[in-house]
């Protein structure tokens, strides 16, 4: 199987683009590395332009000749997207019409799409199952929610088009190697930010509200290893390959864990009792969302390695500690 990934230079698309190489399937990645680094990029080539550019997609496309494509590529901070729906609306939606126009022009019929639980919105219930209503709160959910809906129309007017849509919960950890993880200058995720602050590079860490009807007063989320992701993307492909239809899942473990219980695992790992200040809640934080992640398990035989959070917390602190020096300090 030859793979194209676009986004591989990124943060969970360099953990795919690991894994590919590390079970021999050819892969070739197109990144506009707007936030993604070369240096990630540990298999395969790497096509530096952007998915706008629809002659130079068509002309990789084409020269690749790839039997299925994972589409990691988008804007993903949703605060930077309540300013800017504009920029959400171009990169994840717009140019992923621009991929997928060009997918269906040179006949290629598998995609794996990178989605996000932020499709649900505020959920009614939880666990969060795949049969729950699409409600986005802000853009990036939205532009998320209008590419499922492309791909499902696409697929029901081409029957030989197959996609899977694999809804992310919250993403974290790092390869256990240290060679990749998260490196972005503005990360907005609880454990890195709270990683930052054992280091000293945040003076404090705050917790964003602490009355919502959950045990400790925070709220719960399900966080799963970005290496157990990387997997259910596999299992994703091998379900197209073998003919499997248009299907949509979950990526989660199915428990969550609240903001203060990964703080005092924070502090665990790292052995720095750092800051931590009380704030007000933020507006549209659901006090809990987990994945039920039933579907995944049971359809693609998905069996997660490394559903530990101390582990999560553990790799994500080595590559917090190793970064700088393997990125050349970028």
């Amino acid at each position: 199987m030859r793979v194209l990934v676009t986004g591989g230079a990124g943060y969970i698309g360099s953990h795919m683009v690991k894994l590919l190489g590390e079970r021999s399937i050819d892969t070739l990645t197109y990144d506009n590395l707007s936030t993604g680094n070369k240096w990630a990029v540990l298999h395969g080539d790497l096509v530096v332009a952007d998915l706008a550019d629809k002659d130079t997609l068509r002309g990789v496309v084409k020269a690749f000749r790839p039997d299925a494509v994972i589409h990691f590529a988008a804007s993903i901070v949703v605060p930077e997207s309540v300013k800017d729906p504009l920029k959400y609306y171009r990169n994840n939606t717009a140019n992923t019409l621009n991929l997928i126009e060009i997918l269906k022009e040179l006949a290629v019929k598998k995609m794996v799409f990178s989605s996000t639980a932020s499709v649900y919105g505020i959920p009614e219930k939880s666990p969060i199952a795949e049969t729950e209503p699409m409600r986005p709160i802000n853009p990036y959910g939205t532009s998320k929610m209008v590419t499922e809906l492309v791909l499902k129309d696409l697929s029901l007017a081409d029957k030989d088009f197959n996609y899977v849509s694999l809804r992310y919960f919250n993403v974290a950890g790092s390869d256990d190697k240290c060679r990749i993880g998260q490196a972005y200058k503005e990360s907005t995720h609880l454990i890195t930010r709270a990683l930052k602050a054992a280091k000293g590079e945040f003076q404090k860490l705050e917790i964003f509200g602490v009355d919502y009807p959950t045990p400790d007063g925070t709220c719960i989320r399900d966080y799963i290893h970005v290496d157990d992701l990387a997997d259910a993307h596999i299992r994703a492909l091998e379900y197209l390959g073998e003919g499997g239809k248009s299907e949509v899942f979950n990526c989660g473990y199915g428990h969550g864990y609240s903001v203060k219980e990964v703080i005092a695992v924070v502090k665990k790992v790292t052995g720095v009792d750092f800051h931590v200040e009380e704030a007000q809640r933020r507006e549209g934080d659901p006090p809990v969302v987990v994945a039920d992640s039933a579907k995944i398990r049971r359809e693609l035989v998905w069996k997660p390695s490394y559903d530990d959070l101390e582990y999560i917390v553990r790799t994500a602190w080595e590559w917090e500690k190793t970064k700088d020096r393997m990125s050349g300090g970028k």
